[in-house]
């Protein structure tokens, strides 16, 4: 997002706005940046169009449909890594993360974590 216009930009973030809005009838007021690239500039658009910024904490290579078949790769990366507080990026292209998804949950509250949405933070 930091190479293109601050038009482009609004223009990026209001479509994404309408095509969740229609597909599931939920009001984005959270975004996270595409890679994670932004700029103070992005940031200010975004944030005067009333988005939060939300960053994450875990993450790992589960993008890339190339490397997928790693499952258990998949759970050692997201449960040897959780901490208070994570923000876990989990990609939706990813059928790792679907096939270990319930598995992980279930441990994370082994654990003790709770998993919360954004909106019980405070941010």
């Amino acid at each position: 997002m930091p190479d293109l216009s601050d038009e482009q930009v609004k223009e990026e973030i209001m479509n994404l706005h309408t095509a969740i809005y229609e597909k599931t009838g939920y009001e984005m007021k959270y975004i996270r940046p595409p890679k994670g690239e932004c700029s103070q500039r992005t940031l200010e658009i975004t944030k005067s169009l009333g988005y939060t910024t939300v960053m994450w904490s875990l993450a790992y290579d589960d993008w890339d449909e190339n490397k997928q078949g790693r499952e258990e790769y998949a759970k050692e990366k997201i449960l040897d890594n959780i901490h208070p507080g994570a923000i876990i990026l989990l990609h939706g292209n990813s059928k790792d993360n679907t096939n270990v998804l319930d598995y992980c949950i279930k441990e994370i509250k082994n654990m003790g974590y709770e998993i919360k949405s954004l909106d019980e933070f405070e941010i």
